[in-house]
């Protein structure tokens, strides 16, 4: 509890900063899937007779993965808020849309057909009696919709939507509770209040005889308000000339900062970076959208996943040449000149299993193949140079292989429930956790050289930009990374403090 309360005393303005995301994330989402369900509802009340199939595609939608809708929609509508907000709408229409046609379905006919004797038309009839008599149901689904939407937003985190989501993803990175538990709870309390207020507000329409449009009118009037701040206020921003992505863990926003400070240093483009936005999918779409104009990339990663090179060299000059040509003639992107150090993949065990076992290299494997518990990343498991080309190369494989995300990987291996995974050879969790990297000794995995990938548009814009970050070019070690990563993952300094301080030792920077 000691570490929790330190925590928020140091970082309560990123908690605040995310709190709020979180909170405009929700509300406009509700609001929009009112606007949506609420009518169509309605109308299906008069229209009996389409209310399956429009209530079933709604059912439908619920059951897609967040995962698989959120990356889908960065190709179409890029990074931000926006895929969020549609894939929360989304998700939470079923509910509004089931209580409002089922509400309305239920008030008594008797009453219905005394309001037609009185002369009301249909609409005057479902203004004066059927909307208030159905609204306690309403405001019903309403409220499942809301604490539905809450939690599902954590996920924005992954596709650069904000919310308290990114503070999750941070402390399942680090496998750092408080960081888990700092971001969860604000959720988990903000769900409940929420639903208080609109517990609270479908009570009081409960109580009116004759029921009542005002706590629907209430809620989305408090709602509007506070959604409509944030627009007022950007209105009064300036927006970045450059924006940076970065995959998820600590290196790329190191890296995404690193080409900030030299940007901002050396012209008067402002620089926005929004990292960590995701894995190589999300980061690439976002690139191609034009949502984001540079990302750390990495040459194995443009040849096998980007490319889907099956036949690529494994010298670093000739596979970094393949990447940079390839990339630009299938895309039009420039991959800039690489770092000095390789951020390859390795398979990784813990130090004493390893020694127990007798195992150094990944060759050595092959007699305990049917015993390890085996986790690999998602994207590991998918890749030519990762375990889809594994079997080929090595002549074996695992019998019990499990697919992980790659922010549990260490604390799956820390708690006992694999034993070997994949990692990146700079990871500082190698080092935290005691493990050893096994020697890729048939030579799976090619080099994996850090560079900028950056859109033709921009270049074309800013030509001056190509020069001020090829000279990075050579810089940094796998040793001198690692202690990067380190101080920002472990230590939990900032990306920005970290990559000022290695351009100033270098001598990149004054």
């Amino acid at each position: 509890m000691e570490s929790y309360v330190s925590l928020f005393q140091e970082r309560s303005d990123l908690l605040l900063n995310s709190f709020w995301e979180h909170v405009q994330l929700s509300l406009v989402s509700l609001l929009i899937a009112v606007a949506i369900a609420l009518p169509l509802g309605i109308l299906l009340t008069r229209y009996t007779r389409y209310s399956e199939w429009v209530i079933g595609v709604a059912a439908v939608l619920q059951t897609i993965p967040s995962l698989a809708l959120l990356g889908f929609l960065v190709l179409f509508v890029g990074i931000g808020p926006t895929p969020a907000i549609i894939a929360l709408t989304a998700y939470a229409l079923l509910p509004i849309l089931r209580n409002t046609y089922t509400g309305i379905q239920e008030v008594n006919p008797a009453i219905v057909e005394a309001a037609r004797g009185m002369g009301m038309n249909s609409f005057r009839s479902l203004r004066k009696i059927e909307l208030p008599l159905a609204m306690p149901t309403i405001m019903a689904g309403i409220r499942t919709s809301m604490v539905l939407i809450v939690g599902t937003a954590t996920l924005a985190a992954l596709v650069g939507g904000g919310g308290l989501g990114q503070i999750i993803m941070t402390g399942i990175q680090r496998t750092n509770n408080e960081y888990i538990l700092f971001g969860a709870l604000p959720a988990a309390l903000l769900a409940i209040l929420l639903d208080l207020v609109l517990r609270l507000t479908e009570r009081n329409a409960k109580k009116r005889r004759g029921g009542s449009l005002k706590p629907i009118i209430s809620i989305v009037t408090i709602a509007l308000f506070i959604v409509l701040i944030q627009p007022v206020i950007s209105l009064f921003q300036d927006e970045p000339d450059v924006v940076i992505g970065g995959k998820l863990g600590p290196e790329p926003p190191i890296l995404a900062n690193m080409y900030k400070i030299l940007i901002e240093e050396e012209t008067d483009l402002t620089v926005d970076v929004v990292a960590p936005l995701g894995a190589t999918n999300v980061n690439f779409n976002a690139l191609i959208s034009g949502d984001v104009d540079i990302y750390p990339e990495f040459s194995g990663t443009v040849l096998a996943d980007l490319l889907n090179e099956e036949d690529f060299s494994y010298d670093e000059e000739e596979s970094y040449e393949q990447a940079r040509e390839g990339i630009y003639e299938e895309f039009g992107f420039h991959f800039l000149a690489p770092m000095g150090f390789q951020n390859t993949y390795a398979l990784a065990m813990p130090r004493d299993l390893a020694e127990e076992l007798d195992v150094e290299a990944i060759s050595d494997l092959v007699p305990h193949s049917s015993d390890l518990s085996v986790g690999f990343t998602f994207e590991f498991m998918d890749r030519e140079d990762g375990y889809a080309g594994f079997e080929d190369v090595y002549g074996f494989e695992f019998t019990d292989v499990t697919s992980i995300d790659v922010s549990t990987r260490y604390q799956a291996i820390s708690n006992g429930s694999i034993q070997v995974s994949d990692v990146f050879s700079t990871d500082p969790q190698l080092v935290e956790f005691d493990m050893v990297a096994l020697e890729d000794d048939m030579d799976l995995f090619p080099p994996y050289q850090a560079a900028p990938l950056v859109t033709n548009f921009l270049l074309e814009q800013h030509p001056d930009i190509e020069p001020i970050l090829n000279q990075l070019e050579g810089y940094g070690t796998v040793e001198e990374i690692s202690e990067l990563n380190y101080r920002v993952d472990i230590e939990d300094e900032d990306p920005y403090d970290v990559a000022l301080d290695f351009l100033i030792e270098q001598g990149l920077m004054d």
